[in-house]
C-alpha cells in the first residue's frame, strides 16, 4: 500500500524476512513447547489442544482463500467447522476422554470415520446450494483443504500423546529439526545458491538450498539425539541420520507444494497475519508432510506398535 507520500513502500530483504519469519516461529513455538512441559496436566494438554485448533483454523481458512482467488468455490464454513471437530475429537481420543486411547489404531479409526461423515455431510450440503454445476469442486476444494491442514496437523498431536513413550520429546525433535532444515535452505540458498530447483514453482529455491536443508537437518538432529537420545525409545545414531534427512528433505517438499497452490492463486504469501512475512499456512507448510512421516517412522520402526 503507498505511503502518504504516495510510494510503495520497499520490500523486505531476505535477512529481515528470514528473521521475522524465525522470531514469529520461535515466539510461537515457545508457547507451545514451554506449555507441553508444564507440570500442570491441564496447562501442558489444553494450551497445546488451543494452538492445535488455531493453527488448523487459519491455516485452513488461508488454504481457501487461496482457492477463492484461484476461482474455486469451497464450503468454507462447513471445512472449518469440520476441521475444529477433528482437532478437538482426536484430542479427547488421544487423551482417553471419549474412551478409546491407548492404541493408534484406535484414533486412527475415529479419523477414519469422522471423515466419511464429513464426506456425506458435504454431499448433503450440496443438496442446498444455490449452484447444481458447482458440486463436485465444492466437494473436492472442501475436503482437500480439511485433509491438508488439519488431518496432516492432527499427526503433531499423536506424536505428542503417543503411547508408552515420552512423545514431547519425539514433538521437539521434530519440529526443531524441521525447522533447522527450512533455515538451512534459506540461509544456503541465499549464499552461494546457483542452480534453480523448480523456477516455475518457486524462483528462489536452488539445488543448493536443499543440500544446505539436508545438511544442517543431519548434524541438528545427531546433536539432539548426542544430549537427548536417553529420552526417545527406540532413538539411535543411525535412525538420527535416517531422520535427518528424510525429514530435511521433505520439508524443502512441504514448503514446494504450497508454492504450488500460492501460485496458482497468484499470491506471493498465504495470508497478512504476520505483515512482510505472510500467514499462518506460510509458517507451517514444511510440519504438514513431515507429522506423519515422524509419526509413522516412530510407530512402525522406532517403537513396532
Amino acid at each position: 500500500m503507498p505511503d502518504a507520500a504516495g510510494s510503495t513502500p520497499p520490500p523486505l530483504s531476505k535477512a529481515k524476512v528470514f528473521l521475522r519469519r524465525l522470531t514469529s516461529f520461535v515466539v510461537l513455538w515457545t508457547i507451545v513447547l514451554t506449555a507441553l512441559f508444564s507440570s500442570n496436566r491441564l496447562v501442558s494438554d489444553y494450551v497445546f489442544l488451543f494452538i492445535m485448533v488455531f493453527l488448523a483454523v487459519t491455516g485452513l481458512a488461508e488454504f481457501y482463500g487461496l482457492a477463492a482467488q484461484r476461482g474455486l468455490v469451497c464450503f468454507e464454513g462447513w471445512g472449518i467447522l469440520g476441521g475444529m471437530l477433528l482437532m478437538v475429537g482426536t484430542f479427547l481420543n488421544l487423551t482417553g476422554q471419549l474412551g478409546t486411547s491407548g492404541s493408534p489404531a484406535r484414533v486412527n479409526d475415529f479419523e477414519t470415520s469422522f471423515i466419511i461423515l464429513f464426506v456425506l455431510g458435504l454431499c448433503l450440503r450440496q443438496f442446498f446450494s444455490r449452484s447444481a454445476t458447482t458440486g463436485m469442486a465444492a466437494i473436492s476444494t472442501t475436503l482437500f483443504g480439511l485433509m491438508y491442514v488439519p488431518w496432516l496437523l492432527n499427526f503433531i498431536q499423536k506424536i505428542n500423546f503417543f503411547p508408552r513413550v515420552e512423545g514431547h520429546y519425539y514433538l521437539l525433535y521434530f519440529v526443531l529439526i524441521t525447522k533447522f532444515s527450512d533455515s538451512g535452505a534459506y540461509v544456503v540458498g541465499s549464499l552461494i545458491g546457483r542452480h534453480k530447483l523448480i523456477p516455475r514453482v518457486s524462483p528462489g529455491k536452488t539445488w543448493e538450498g536443499v543440500a544446505g536443508a539436508i545438511v544442517i537437518s543431519t548434524l541438528a538432529s545427531l546433536l539432539f539425539v548426542h544430549f537427548l537420545g536417553q529420552k526417545m525409545a527406540g532413538m539411535s545414531w543411525t535412525h538420527a541420520v535416517i531422520l535427518g534427512v528424510v525429514l530435511g528433505t521433505c520439508a524443502v517438499v512441504g514448503d514446494l507444494i504450497e508454492s504450488i497452490f500460492k501460485r496458482e492463486a497468484g499470491a506471493k504469501d498465504s495470508g497478512r497475519f504476520f505483515p512482510g512475512i505472510g500467514g499462518i499456512l506460510d509458517l507451517v507448510d514444511s510440519l504438514l508432510f513431515n507429522a506423519p512421516i515422524m509419526y509413522l517412522y516412530l510407530r512402525h520402526v522406532l517403537t513396532s506398535r
